[in-house]
């Protein structure tokens, strides 16, 4: 397995653990076919999947400084993407997705917010609103098709009432703690359209134990294998 170069713009968003533990995570769904990343920031998720699994991969992203990282980071890894810069509410697709996959902005608007303008958008509920994400995904699956993501674990009622709204099934669920000793702050979240599968619960993701990586997170690291260079567009 290769290592995945990634280069990033020192003062835009740059990614975290995040990306990695939900990585983890979609892998465990042999993910194939026709996939969409959506909000890729600088690739890493999308470019992730398509390094280890046979997929067509397509991401999008409303900024353009991350639609430029994502082809870069594509070229240097040799890895094929159809890149797209555009509002994913707003864009239209010429097909539909076997998987669609997202670490979208879930930070709540009562937040404060960063005066940087490319973290406002990277982060925050408002700049991609949750229930018009999974209205959107929806019409984008193919029959059975995979939606994939993560978000505020305190969310969790309103994921669930969502997604039963657009008859998207939650078929996995996994809680991720700092620590055993802290609530969870971030859930992953595995749906399918048209599925009629009970909802399994999966033992939660614990990050650090006495302060370190747990063995999990750092077999988790040796899977993803990545490697970040800061740079400026």
């Amino acid at each position: 397995m290769n290592e995945l170069l990634l280069y990033q713009e020192e003062d835009g968003f740059l990614f975290n653990s995040d990306s990695h533990y939900l990585y983890d995570f979609i892998s465990q769904f042999n993910p194939k076919g026709e996939i969409l990343d959506v909000g890729s920031g600088c690739g890493i998720l999308g470019l992730l999947v398509v390094r280890d699994f046979r997929v067509n991969l397509t991401s999008i992203d409303i900024q353009k400084n991350s639609f430029i990282l994502t082809k870069q980071n594509s070229y240097v890894n040799s890895l094929d993407v159809d890149a797209i810069c555009g509002d994913f509410l707003e864009s239209e697709f010429e097909k539909k997705f076997d998987f669609i996959i997202s670490n979208p902005p879930y930070y709540h608007e009562s937040v404060v917010k960063s005066e940087n303008e490319k973290l406002k958008i990277a982060r925050y509920e408002d700049s991609l609103r949750l229930e018009k994400f999974i209205k959107k995904a929806k019409k984008l699956l193919n029959p059975r098709g995979h939606l994939i993501f993560c978000h505020d674990s305190k969310q969790i009622g309103k994921i669930f009432e969502l997604l039963k709204g657009e008859k998207l099934t939650v078929e996995d669920v996994r809680f991720v703690h700092g620590s055993i000793k802290k609530q969870s702050h971030l859930v992953f979240i595995h749906s399918r359209l048209g599925s009629n599968s009970p909802t399994k619960i999966a033992p939660p993701l614990i990050a650090t134990v006495d302060g370190e990586f747990s063995q999990e997170v750092k077999k988790i690291y040796q899977k993803t294998r990545t490697y970040s260079i800061k740079c400026r567009i």
